[in-house]
């Protein structure tokens, strides 16, 4: 319930806040405060006791409102008085730093409000002792360790590992390196620093020997104290995956904010999916057979492991087998299937999510191969880190140790596998919507071999099951969420309960500052060589050579194209994406501009997206086209397959909102202050003669506009 004195804190706050920052009071932040405040005030103080309202928030804050302090000041007087944690979750880790080392000390310095607040990352941030112990300790670095995802990360060289390793172990040791990745001095090559951290699936938790002195349960205990959490959405939605409460609070006792929260229903999907490479898991069964025999002897002494030790091997070698087949299968589905030959790694999409009747039996055998691993590995895991603890069990603690971390390993992959031949066991008919299924054939050198994939098309379901109907609140807010001037695209994705509040928030910025273009053109990107050559004949008219300048290609092949097409001294001023790192485009455009010289940037996606640029370092933002996604998306086609097959448009329902959506982005690298100023030039005339293009041109921002 929002009291009166709740709601007098809350203003005192952002009065104080706006005063010790010299700020200027928004209309739309104060907005943002008021509806975030009243949402979570449905949230019962006794669990069960809930108005029927979902405490449910999602907030379209324009650039320049303010939306982190609008929810700051608002969420956490809420939570406190709730007796809920605040979970902030951010889209980037370097979103996630800037909140914790800038916005929230200076929150608490100015408003009056006293919070505690902790940042939470996952294990693989933090090293872990155990396994460096495993590297270090047994012939000079050579590991016993089996390489949980070899066709994924190599492991590294000995010359290179072994003075990094060493190193590690000795500021740790000196207390001079908590063992969190971000705080160690040096670049870690990746293979290097994936050989020494882990995952939940081969961390023996509370029973490690180590447990007094990890890193990652460190960090967790401080977590249980802070009022805020912080941390990104991989983290909140692993944690949700897994249940709750396995890392962060659990759901019900959680408000969580999702900020840059357009990328939620992504983001979930990337979680949910299930995923085999058949070569290189058929390898890992054959190399965890060997090691299962060779624990036989070692761990003879643990009487519940001699059965699974006995079986396991076998049940390994028959899965093998299967994969065999599987892999002999799968390449007969490709040589009668019409596939892109043009691409290295092709893809061989299933049809409305179907697989092939072939494929079920082999599939079935395969997932109950799999079932009986995981039955059998779980077992032991469970038995090994019952030895743990067992002063008595006979074995030595640092061997017990490496086969727990080993069987946790082989578990957490037989999990894996097990998740995605469940999926192809079926036919996939009657589901509503259907999955994407897609195998691809990876070409890597003269190695070939296939992956199979399983994915939802939508996150409603997953977000409806484990976060809309458990957590206490929920605050979705980002720049871009409304896609044609409507939350529905947002609702379709993300299930978000449309009893919801639902919010825009205007922009304090003057749009009437910047001027939207299109210029006329003789071809639009139907004709793509047309097109490409208009632009290779436009851009030096259109560009002021003494200007910041961002040029957005929605094709990397159109870029290249673009960029060759072009001489002299513009091509000299071009920073082109894939020539340098992003940040060190933005570094050297930055340089150019500060030294009074022009500078032009030409990017894709992301640079339409995160890219803040304000000011003089850009006054002139061109987009090559309108940004449909390109139609090879597995994820994408089986979504428009669906639709279609319901007799709807998947053109106008979901291609035509998502390319409003990012033509919105797109567009929003252009104001950054509300002192600036500039123009938009959309190299797209079907925005002007396609019937769709009107929705799209009345979704923008109110720029005054200039249409040739």
């Amino acid at each position: 319930m929002l009291t009166d004195e709740l709601k007098a804190r809350i203003r005192e706050a952002y009065t104080a806040i706006i005063e010790h920052k010299s700020l200027k009071p928004r209309w739309g932040q104060r907005q943002m405060i008021a509806e975030i405040a009243n949402t979570l005030s449905r949230i019962p103080p006794v669990e069960g006791l809930g108005s029927g309202s979902p405490a449910v928030c999602v907030i379209e804050a324009g650039t320049g409102t303010g939306k982190t302090i609008a929810y700051a000041v608002a969420a956490i007087p809420m939570a406190q008085a709730l007796n809920k944690r605040l979970v902030v979750a951010t889209a980037t880790i370097a979103l996630q730093e800037q909140f914790v080392n800038k916005d929230l000390p200076d929150i608490r310095d100015s408003s009056g409000l006293d919070f505690s607040f902790a940042l939470a990352k996952g294990r693989r941030r933090y090293v872990c002792l155990s396994k460096l112990d495993r590297l270090m300790g047994q012939g000079q670095g050579e590991s016993d360790l089996l390489p949980l995802y070899p066709d994924e990360v190599a492991a590294p060289l000995q010359a290179e590992a072994l003075p990094v390793y060493t190193a590690m172990l000795d500021a740790l040791g000196r207390g001079q390196w908590d063992g969190d990745r971000d705080n160690w001095p040096d670049n870690i090559a990746e293979d290097v620093w994936y050989g020494a951290t882990t995952d939940h699936s081969q961390c023996s938790g509370r029973r490690c020997p180590n447990i007094s002195q990890c890193s990652f349960y460190r960090a967790r205990e401080e977590l249980q104290s802070a009022d805020i959490i912080v941390t990104n959405h991989d983290l909140t939605l692993a944690d949700l995956a897994l249940g709750g409460g396995a890392i962060l609070s659990p759901p019900e006792d959680s408000i969580y904010v999702f900020d840059e929260g357009h990328h939620l229903p992504d983001k979930a999907l990337s979680h949910f999916a299930s995923f085999c490479r058949l070569h290189t898991t058929l390898q890992w069964l054959r190399d965890s057979e060997k090691l299962l025999q060779q624990a036989a002897p070692a761990l003879g002494v643990l009487e519940q492991l001699q059965r699974p030790l006995q079986s396991l091997p076998l049940t390994m070698s028959e899965a093998a087998d299967s994969l065999q087949v599987a892999e002999q299968l799968v390449a007969t589905l490709f040589e009668d299937a019409d596939v892109d030959a043009s691409r290295d790694d092709q893809q061989l999409r299933l049809e409305h999510g179907q697989v092939p009747a072939a494929l079920i039996p082999v599939a079935t055998t395969i997932s109950a191969q799999f079932d009986k691993l995981v039955s059998g590995l779980s077992r032991m895991e469970v038995h090994l880190e019952e030895a743990l603890e067992d002063d008595f069990a006979g074995l030595d603690k640092a061997d017990i140790e490496t086969w727990h971390i080993n069987i946790g390993g082989m578990l957490g992959r037989a999990e894996g596998a097990l998740a995605l031949w469940r999926e192809y066991a079926v036919t996939g008919e009657g589901e509503t919507p259907p999955k994407a299924r897609w195998i691809t054939l990876l070409n890597s050198g003269s190695q070939f071999g296939f992956e199979l994939r399983c994915s939802p098309v939508l996150a409603a379901d997953i977000l409806q099951d484990c976060l809309w109907s458990r957590a206490a609140g929920v605050v979705v807010t980002s720049a871009t969420i409304t896609a044609l001037n409507s939350f529905e695209r947002f609702m379709l994705h993300s299930g978000a309960p449309r009893d919801a509040t639902y919010k825009v928030v205007a922009s304090p910025f003057n749009y009437a500052n910047a001027t939207f273009c299109v210029p006329a053109m003789d071809s639009d990107p139907g004709d793509a060589q047309a097109h490409t050559d208009a632009l290779i004949a436009m851009l030096p008219q259109l560009l002021d050579p003494q200007e910041g300048s961002l040029v957005l290609f929605s094709s990397r092949r159109q870029m290249l194209e673009v960029y060759q097409g072009l001489s002299g001294d513009f091509g000299e001023r071009i920073l082109m994406q894939g020539d340098y790192s992003k940040q060190e485009i933005m570094r050297r455009h930055r340089e150019c501009i500060d030294s009074g010289r022009g500078s032009v940037i030409f990017g894709l996606a992301s640079f339409a997206e995160g890219v803040d640029l304000p000011g003089d370092y850009c006054r002139h933002v061109v987009i090559a086209k309108i940004p449909f996604a390109v139609p090879n998306s597995p994820l994408e086609a089986a979504l428009a397959e669906w639709v279609e097959a319901q007799g709807r448009n998947a053109f106008m329902e979901i291609s035509v909102p998502d390319a409003a959506l990012r033509l919105v982005q797109a567009s929003g690298r252009l104001l950054r202050t509300e002192e600036d100023t500039g123009r938009v030039t959309l190299m797209d005339r079907r925005i002007l003669t396609r019937r769709y293009g009107s929705a799209i041109l009345d979704s923008l921002p109110p720029f005054k506009r200039q249409l040739g």
